[in-house]
């Protein structure tokens, strides 16, 4: 069986197929044109444009704090039978990273608890991954992979979106 080259999903049957990548919808397909698209830029232009941001002011707070990057929150919420969890990646200060994550802690805490079972399990997860990040120092002096990912996508969504609707 197949999966989607973007989302991961299994494809038991059809697909779309871009080059050698199946995507399960029309969806997951266009992200793959930006994929595909990203992996064609230059790894300076990709960089230098990380470490505008990298240096820049912060998007959430608009002041200088420090270096921004990627920073994740972790939440869970919990009814009963109902669990849902999620992994929030933002492009952030570290003070309004830690803002989130502490956020993303005392959610958990007080929401996570109530589902049977993954409210139990998946807390104590959510909840340690909070603290771990809250705990983490991360003041780097170049930026991380991850923002320099997401600034390729970036650049690549740009240019998908600047070219004339005949062309695509």
């Amino acid at each position: 069986m197949a999966t989607c080259a973007h989302c991961g999903k299994t494809i038991l049957f059809g697909g779309k197929k871009l080059e050698d990548r199946r995507f399960c919808s029309k969806a997951c397909l266009s992200h793959g044109h930006v994929a595909v698209l990203a992996e064609q830029i230059p790894d300076d232009v990709v960089a230098a444009q990380a470490r505008e941001i990298h240096a820049g002011a912060c998007p959430v707070c608009n002041e200088q704090r420090g270096p921004v990057d990627v920073h994740t929150s972790h939440k869970i919420i919990s009814f009963i039978l109902m669990s849902s969890w999620s992994s929030n990646p933002r492009v952030s200060c570290g003070s309004c990273a830690k803002k989130a994550q502490f956020g993303g802690l005392l959610y958990s805490f007080f929401l996570g608890w109530w589902g049977i079972p993954w409210g139990i399990i998946m807390t104590p997860v959510q909840v340690a991954k909070n603290l771990a990040a809250l705990f983490r120092s991360e003041e780097s002096l170049t930026p991380s992979e991850q923002l320099q990912q997401l600034v390729r996508m970036n650049i690549a969504t740009q240019a998908i979106e600047s070219q004339p609707q005949a062309l695509q």
